[in-house]
């Protein structure tokens, strides 16, 4: 089945908006080749651009704007929301190139979406819907619409045909812990010391996009919690932290800050951090857990 088919019964604005996004993720796959090196410039945070995440990030923004969908639109590589003049009314967020410093050294690397109904300053909670895509040996697009969490690969006609529908987490010892052990904050390194005691195994690439899909398929979890000198995280609310975890929670699993649910956190700017936690119930209660009893 394609991606189109499948989202039949999808709301037709909703349904257009995804396919459309879906569209442009094709011409950025295409674009890998040919941009890999450094550009000359910072993003917000002050971290070197690399030449296909300004090329990706400028192709989404022109094919978002064209669409006629989309009237809000944050990108990590913009310092403000961007206002359309549309006759849609979806708020997007976009990551669009995670990983890109793993581009170089041919690591899988992906796009990540989050869709919400007007402005984007919003819980993540009240989404219609998330995605990704990820380049990897093959292109997937996974997504949900709050109707199951849905799996879709690149055919060699260029179309997206379904692998897996209704992908739900399993129990699995993978964890990916970012940050350096030595700054962990006391609450973390006692969760990941009971971790390391169940024998859980490292399964960290430096892609988050990529590493929660293999926590998605595999089981386990995905941190990169607070720590010390950056005690409120290092990765965006709206651009990493909402839409994954949207889609892990849809698939049964959750996300959490440390002592609470990420999805419900309103969010004070677009550029705001946040610690996380990603991957199956019982990981996430334990270091709740952990964190209330300290």
């Amino acid at each position: 089945m394609k991606l189109d088919e499948h989202l039949a019964e999808c709301d037709s604005d909703l349904r257009r908006l995804i396919i459309a996004i879906g569209n442009t993720c094709k011409t950025i796959k295409k674009g890998f080749a040919s941009r890999q090196s450094c550009s000359d410039t910072e993003n917000v945070y002050g971290e070197k651009q690399m030449a296909l995440d300004k090329w990706a990030d400028e192709v989404l923004i022109a094919d978002l704007k064209a669409s006629g969908l989309v009237k809000y639109l944050a990108s990590e590589e913009q310092p403000e929301i961007l206002e359309f003049d549309s006759a849609g009314n979806f708020g997007v967020t976009m990551d669009p190139l995670d990983g890109s410093s793993l581009i170089g050294v041919n690591l899988a690397v992906g796009t990540i979406i989050g869709i919400y109904r007007g402005n984007v300053l919003a819980p993540g909670n009240t989404m219609v819907g998330a995605m990704y895509v990820l380049y990897g040996p093959l292109t997937t697009l996974t997504y949900t619409v709050k109707k199951g969490v849905h799996e879709f690969v690149l055919d060699t006609s260029g179309n997206f045909i379904l692998q897996e529908e209704n992908i739900r987490i399993p129990d699995g010892k993978i964890f990916a812990p970012g940050a350096l052990r030595k700054e962990y904050l006391p609450g973390h390194l006692k969760w990941i010391e009971a971790l390391e005691s169940e024998g859980y195994k490292i399964r960290f690439s430096g892609s988050f996009v990529a590493d929660v899909h293999q926590i998605l398929h595999k089981g386990g979890v995905f941190t990169y919690p607070g720590y010390r000198g950056k005690e409120k995280g290092k990765l965006r609310l709206l651009f990493e932290a909402n839409p994954m975890g949207f889609v892990v929670a849809q698939a049964g699993g959750a996300t959490s800050h440390g002592t609470g649910d990420i999805l419900t956190v309103m969010p004070e700017s677009v550029n705001q951090r946040i610690p996380i936690y990603i991957g199956g119930k019982r990981e996430i209660q334990l270091i709740e857990k952990i964190n209330k009893e300290a």
